[in-house]
This record gives structure tokens, C-alpha cells and sequence, in this order.
């Protein structure tokens, strides 16, 4: 990486690094390090897996006592799933994301062709990564207060946590269970556009559900994946459905009932 890059990012973090070959390993993909072992060129460092393992430990140390020093009066069950979410991929991808992550990765050419640098899996990874050379590099102290900062405060700003119930994270199985629980049938999801140069897609997503007196109710989202777009779609399904007095449960047929 050039000085100027390492700069930018550090800029980004909120902290310079006296080891700068930690941030340079905490960015750099398997792919990338074959390459460079293969070429026979002398270079140390390696990759980041070893650095994601240590990451995903300090970012789950960090979080759990967060929340067990914040809420003292919620229940374990609850507490698990408010970390499940802090620490979970969509949650850290939205930071990595932020933070520009993507641009700084240091990939193989087959890992680059092929969208690497949007790749969720990698960007999650290199950010663990990154943590663990926060924690390498300054301490305790340094790598707590950027998962503070940057990963669990903000997010917990944005959320209700007053009622202790759990905000909709997963739309999709939200509203699959919805109409589970009342009978109907589950929405249709389709893709009807992808657009865009293959390291920077958009996709368009509907979601067709049938609801009362066969009146059918659908959705179009946009997303950078197709799972996003999906996820946006059924996230406003349900805020239609919301707006209903009561999701109708289908009228049951009775037996020998004229057709």
C-alpha cells in the first residue's frame, strides 16, 4: 500500500499506527499472498486470516461487556441477540462499507476480477482484521475504543432499546413468519434487473404477495446485491402490512361444501 493510502485510512480509523505491516497484513487477501509467495519475491507479512481469528475475539469480548456494563437489567436471552446483531455480517458490513474498506484491500487478480473489493465475506474479514491490529499495534485501550466508536455505539443510538424488544434486523424471515402465524402465502420474490459493471452491480427485486380478496400487493427495491434488494422489498411489505387493522386469515373450505 502506498503511504498516502495508509494515511487516509488511518484518518479513518482514528488512529496511526507505529506497526504499519499490521494494518498492511489485516488488509491483505489469501489471494494476494499466494501471489507474492509464488512470484518468490521476499516479503513478509502473510494474510489476514490469523489476524480475523484475534479480531473476532476482541470484537466479542469488546460488545459483551458493552452491553453487560449498559443494561444490567435486561435477560441474557436478550443481550445474546442484541450481540448477536452487533457482531453479525450485515451489521459489520454496513461499517466496513463506511469506513471504505473495500478500497484499501490488497487482493490476488482472480480475487480482483472478480468483485473482490465488494465481496461481503471479505470485507467482514479484513475488518476483524483490522481490529486485531488495533489491538496488536496500541492495546486493550486502542482496539476497545474504536469498536466503541465505530461499531457498537452508533448502531445502539439508532435502536429502541427502551421496550427491550429487538428491532427487525432479517425482513425477509420477518415476514415469512408473519404469514406463517396467520395462515397465508408467502410472497413471491423476482429479479427483474441487474444493472451495472460486475464489480459495481444493482439489482431490482419484486415482491408480489396475494393479500385480501386476492387483491395482490407488490414491491420493488433496489440493492447492491440481490439479497439486499430482496431484504428492502419484504421490509416494505411489512410496513404495508402494518398499516392494516389485522392480517385476515384465510377462509378455511368446508367439507362438502358446494364449489
Amino acid at each position: 500500500m502506498k503511504a498516502r493510502e495508509i494515511d487516509a485510512l488511518e484518518g479513518s480509523l482514528g488512529y496511526r499506527f507505529q506497526r504499519r505491516e499490521l494494518i498492511e497484513q489485516a488488509l491483505t487477501h489469501s489471494s494476494q499472498a499466494r501471489e507474492v509467495e509464488a512470484s518468490g519475491v521476499a516479503r513478509g507479512g502473510g494474510d489476514n486470516e490469523l489476524l480475523e481469528f484475534l479480531g473476532d475475539a476482541v470484537l466479542g469480548l469488546v460488545t459483551t461487556e458493552a452491553l453487560y456494563g449498559r443494561f444490567p437489567g435486561f435477560r441474557e436471552g436478550h443481550l445474546s441477540k442484541l450481540r448477536a446483531h452487533l457482531v453479525g455480517q450485515r451489521h459489520l458490513l454496513r461499517v466496513a462499507e463506511q469506513i471504505q474498506i473495500g478500497h484499501y484491500l490488497r487482493l490476488g487478480r482472480g480475487e480482483e476480477k472478480s468483485g473482490g473489493r465488494n465481496k461481503a465475506a471479505l470485507l467482514v474479514d479484513a475488518l476483524e482484521a483490522i481490529v486485531a491490529a488495533l489491538y496488536l499495534d496500541g492495546g486493550w485501550p486502542v482496539a476497545r475504543d474504536f469498536v466503541l466508536r465505530t461499531i457498537v455505539e452508533p448502531e445502539l443510538t439508532h435502536m429502541d432499546l427502551e421496550s427491550k424488544a429487538m428491532p427487525v434486523m432479517d425482513f425477509k424471515s420477518a415476514l415469512q413468519e408473519k404469514l406463517q402465524a396467520t395462515g397465508n402465502r408467502q410472497p413471491v420474490y423476482e429479479l427483474v434487473k441487474e444493472e451495472g459493471p460486475e464489480h459495481k452491480k444493482t439489482f431490482t427485486v419484486e415482491v408480489r404477495f396475494q393479500g385480501e380478496e386476492s387483491r395482490e400487493f407488490v414491491a420493488r427495491a433496489q440493492g447492491s446485491t440481490k439479497k439486499r434488494a430482496e431484504q428492502e422489498a419484504a421490509k416494505q411489505v411489512l410496513a404495508h402490512l402494518a398499516t392494516l387493522p389485522e392480517l385476515p386469515r384465510p377462509r378455511a373450505v368446508k367439507s362438502g361444501a358446494a364449489p
